[in-house]
């Protein structure tokens, strides 16, 4: 036989598998494009970056502008602030200080902040400062609370609601379930992250601190007035919104949840303790950053359980004994704003399946939800 009789024939085996592969990238390209210009046109939105991974194949997509001055075009590597995202990494970091023995989920605030012991606060766990159920802390910091003011706050901060028994999304509780944490690492928060978390993951362009160096991929956010903003630094900020990072990194974040085990020890028993369900919320089970749900999930069950109310209001929680470990396939997805910025994660581990989605302005949840939950069914059609 010869070679090109043999190479013809090889190729001929190779070609429906090739075909059928390029058909599925196709199919997720027209799945992605059909939920994100709408998107887009219907919120005015300068630019996207979309990550997707399907059994470890990642599809990126790139939609207008990181910044209208310069028309600099959205890349894969554009830095976007991922907001409240960030609170899954604040979750990394407290279950990796677990893991390396540094400190406990149950431990109380006053064994690394003895400030606060004997104040209201400090009848709280960790756990529930990380799971927002320590007794009604706000959404925001006070007016006026600066960072030396802080535990003073704290100490001076009075309960409406037993630990445990309620839910109130709460940047002051992740904020301070970061600092105890970074305390109980003997390090600085911004550092842990930068130097333990992020290269552990793999992501070597996300910053709480972005370098000079590299504020050039660093997107302009738009605001409700469409004028240029970024995020500016509060109380606390980093665990609770301080993260920027970009398509190609969330997606490597995306992939190491859902298979750990290619991780260090440490790090994959970090991730699989931020799978961990605490309590029931209504539509949805409350985890360590995470938000879950059975999949496949309806729509109204997602929309619910990102709901205006879920982040505005006290909801009652119901704490699962023994805690949920996931069996069945399930649905971990985090939400992200900045005055200009938004951002949707989310990943289906038994699937194999996950979606990032990063803009630069404020794009509303529900619009964010409805597009991820089309393409994420696209996803699932793809792998069965």
């Amino acid at each position: 036989m010869g070679w090109s009789v043999a190479l013809a024939i090889i190729s001929s085996c190779l070609l429906p598998g090739a075909a059928e592969a390029a058909d599925g990238a196709e199919r997720i390209s027209a799945a992605v494009d059909e939920a994100i210009g709408p998107l887009m046109s219907d919120y005015k939105v300068p630019g996207m970056a979309v990550a997707v991974t399907v059994r470890g194949q990642r599809h990126f997509f790139t939609y207008g502008v990181a910044s209208k001055d310069t028309k600099q075009a959205v890349t894969k590597d554009t830095l976007f602030e991922i907001g409240s995202v960030s609170k899954t990494f604040a979750a990394m970091l407290a279950a990796y200080a677990q893991a390396l023995g540094k400190m406990s989920l149950e431990d109380h605030p006053s064994k690394y902040m003895p400030e606060l012991r004997g104040s209201a606060i400090d009848r709280a766990s960790l756990l529930n400062l990380g799971t927002y159920s320590a007794g009604g802390l706000p959404l925001q910091f006070p007016k006026g609370v600066t960072d030396g003011g802080m535990i003073r706050y704290f100490q001076q901060w009075k309960p409406a609601a037993a630990p445990g028994s309620q839910r109130r999304y709460s940047n002051p509780s992740i904020g301070l379930f970061g600092h105890a944490t970074a305390l109980a690492m003997r390090g600085d928060y911004a550092d842990l992250m930068e130097r333990e978390i992020f290269p552990r993951l793999g992501m070597q362009q996300s910053y709480v601190r972005v370098p000079e160096a590299e504020m050039g991929r660093y997107a302009w956010g738009y605001d409700k007035a469409n004028k240029p903003s970024r995020m500016t630094r509060g109380v606390l900020y980093a665990g609770p919104y301080g993260v920027k990072s970009t398509a190609e990194d969330m997606i490597r974040y995306v992939e190491a949840n859902i298979s750990p085990e290619a991780l260090e020890p440490s790090i994959e028993r970090a991730i699989e303790a931020t799978h961990i369900g605490y309590f029931r919320v209504g539509a949805m089970v409350q985890g360590l950053g995470w938000e879950q749900y059975p999949y496949p999930v309806a729509l109204d069950r997602l929309l619910d359980g990102n709901s205006e109310a879920m982040a505005m209001e006290p909801q009652p929680a119901t704490e699962l004994t023994p805690p949920l470990v996931a069996s069945a396939p399930t649905l971990f997805n985090k939400t992200g704003s900045t005055r200009g910025f938004s951002a949707y994660v989310a990943f289906v581990p038994k699937e194999e399946i996950g979606i990032v989605m990063l803009a630069n302005n404020n794009v509303p949840i529900p619009a964010r939800i409805k597009a991820a939950h089309a393409v994420l069914t696209a996803l699932s059609a793809e792998v069965r």
